[in-house]
């Protein structure tokens, strides 16, 4: 038990006893401790506020009601007033604590050290003072300080602070490691990928960190009403007190007792805080099941999508590219492999790797010249001799018959002339089926996917999973020019993808998810929601997420405003007293931070035709 609730548990005990006692000093004495045990604190931001230029916020309409409360003989109410403020306050602690929680893996995943390998073991370094290159030691139980590949050995690796899957992977030689995983069981070799500025880990806290920089449309307004509505019922408190009394020749206590009741009411604190820990407790539901959400923004936005495009290669497929079939014309296949891979050394393409995977560890000759062509291919010149490897579109000007088949072909042309084919498959991932079943089921109206592969890929993928429409053959702009047609169209568009040739479209569309474990630097980074497991599914869990929380946020702000404004007039018209006034105040922002709480919990076993 924390030294504030034992204040607290203090302060309550005192405010019971002062109930019980007659004489008239002890009974003030008694409830004047029982204040200020929990009454200072406010007092003291309230007067620093001041000395800030903040003159109207909640602890500065505290400190005046509850001092005018004393002034006027009601002890209890005053005491009442700071108490179950004090209590609200600890509940929202409470609640504030639950969503850090659910995001304190991804903040702990930071690594202190590094295990630099020596010549005669290994220092324990800091990982600022590693390099690209350099090969470290990972002993079970230790992080994984930096984005590396396994070198030597094999082991189970806990993913869960990244991705929030609690089932262990298995990693061994030439896999890649991310910052913040979890060595299980055996020593790792690796070497380093990346430093540690540009590591997973650096990354993920920056947003984590940062999210809550960026407010909700929601948020602002809060923020800006609380601004004009605080002094406007100042103001009409000081009517109530001043000019009431004068004009209906009452008692003046009488409306300055109404007057201390109406300020208390009007304390914007179930606004204030309710509406934002709604989404703080969104933004940590994500973070739990492994979606980065970068702001509160773009909750709002994702709840309101209703229109989802998707790039195929590693978002709907594996993205893992395998060679099936090198057929060649007028040479041997072993010749066209070593001019299409040695060609494709130029290019980290994932059909590009897969290529040079299958040529293997043989003699690679030298490029004179080489250029990708995004959505296309490449071109490259290789002892003076043209090499065209690609889609049908980079070879256009040249003669040669297309073979009928949904996987991806590279066509390959030496100096003008047709020489062969090299057939690549990319599998389907096994959620990608049910992720757009459940895109129906949050709401999504209609999907599409956009791919740079021909037609009949394009179709038996589409074809499928049931995606609504798709487009084949594009280019990186033409995907920004579908994107950007369908939102003019008044579409709420989230775009979700995972390549460096994505990070145009994911910019521009209402919302840009992209895909964490594989997608490139340059797409999570244009990206406003990061799915860290890879897998579709989290797309529409996402989007149940933010519909929960702003459906929560929205009953928060209606049902703050509409006690308060039903009690501030009936506190003006003299029907109600200041315990009806806590309730207002205090009372509605514990049921509004408790309400909260609710959006930390999204359950996802299988959605349903319902939301929530």
């Amino acid at each position: 038990m924390n030294r504030e609730i034992k204040l607290t548990i203090v302060s309550a005990i005192l405010f019971a006893i002062g109930f019980f006692i007659e004489q008239p000093y002890v009974k003030l004495s008694v409830f004047a401790v029982s204040y200020l045990i929990v009454g200072i604190p406010v007092i003291k931001l309230a007067f620093l506020n001041l000395k800030n230029g903040q003159l109207f916020d909640e602890n500065f309409l505290m400190m005046i009601a509850t001092v005018g409360a004393f002034f006027i003989g009601e002890y209890a109410e005053a005491v009442a007033v700071m108490l179950f403020y004090h209590i609200g306050e600890i509940f929202q602690d409470k609640a504030v604590g639950k969503s850090r929680d659910s995001i304190k893996e991804l903040m702990d995943i930071a690594p202190t050290f590094a295990n630099l390998k020596t010549e005669d073991g290994y220092d324990k370094v800091d990982p600022y003072d590693v390099s690209v290159g350099d090969i470290i030691v990972i002993k079970p139980g230790e992080k994984v300080p930096l984005d590396c590949v396994v070198t030597e050995g094999s082991s189970m690796v806990d993913t869960k602070a990244l991705t929030g899957e609690s089932v262990p992977i298995t990693v061994a030689k030439g896999e890649e490691l991310m910052s913040g995983y979890i060595v299980v069981d055996k020593v790792l070799n690796a070497k380093v990928t990346k430093d540690f500025e540009n590591s997973a880990v650096t990354k993920i806290l920056d947003l984590v960190e940062n999210a809550s920089s960026q407010k909700s449309q929601q948020e602002k307004f809060i923020t800006k009403f609380a601004r004009v509505y605080t002094p406007v019922v100042v103001f009409v408190a000081a009517a109530l007190a001043i000019l009431m009394p004068l004009i209906l020749k009452q008692p003046f206590q009488v409306w300055l007792y109404r007057a201390l009741t109406f300020l208390v009411i009007s304390c914007p604190c179930a606004l204030v805080i309710s509406v934002p820990l709604s989404f703080f407790s969104g933004i940590g539901a994500g973070s739990k099941a492994g979606i980065l959400v970068k702001g509160s923004n773009y909750i709002e936005k994702l709840a309101e999508t209703n229109t989802v495009v998707m790039d195929k290669t590693g978002t709907l497929t594996q993205g893992v590219f395998k060679v099936v079939e090198a057929k060649s014309f007028d040479i041997s296949d072993e010749e066209m492999l070593q001019y299409v891979a040695s060609a494709e050394k130029s290019s980290n393409h994932p059909i590009a790797l897969s290529i040079i995977d299958y040529y293997g560890n043989k003699e690679y000759w030298n490029l004179d010249s080489a250029e990708n062509i995004a959505g296309q291919g490449i071109k490259a010149v290789i002892n003076g001799k043209q090499i065209l490897a690609g889609n049908a579109k980079l070879l256009k000007d040249v003669e040669f018959e297309p073979i009928n088949t949904t996987d991806t072909v590279v066509y390959v042309a030496i100096d003008g002339k047709f020489k062969g084919y090299i057939r690549i498959a990319d599998e389907i991932k096994q959620d990608s089926a049910q992720a757009i079943t459940d895109m129906k089921n949050v709401g999504i109206e209609k999907t599409y996917m956009l791919t740079g592969d021909g037609e009949s890929v394009a179709k038996s993928v589409a074809e499928n999973l049931k995606i609504d429409e798709y487009r084949s053959k594009l280019l990186p702009q033409d995907k920004v020019e579908i994107v950007k047609e369908l939102i003019e169209k008044g579409r709420k568009v989230a775009f979700v993808g995972d390549g460096i040739n994505d990070a145009p479209v994911l910019a521009l569309s209402d919302v840009g998810i992209s895909m964490g474990q594989i997608g490139s630097d340059a797409a999570i980074e244009a990206s406003d929601v990061v799915i860290m497991t890879d897998e579709p599914t989290k797309i529409a869990q996402a989007i149940k997420i933010s519909k929960k929380t702003l459906k929560i946020a929205k009953q928060n702000a209606y049902f703050a405003i509409g006690v308060k404004i039903i009690v501030l007039i009936l506190s003006a018209l003299g029907l109600t007293n200041m315990w009806a006034a806590i309730f207002a105040d205090v009372g509605v922002t514990v049921l509004a931070i408790l309400n909260s709480f609710r959006a930390m919990r999204v359950s996802w076993v299988k959605l349903k035709s319902h939301l929530y």
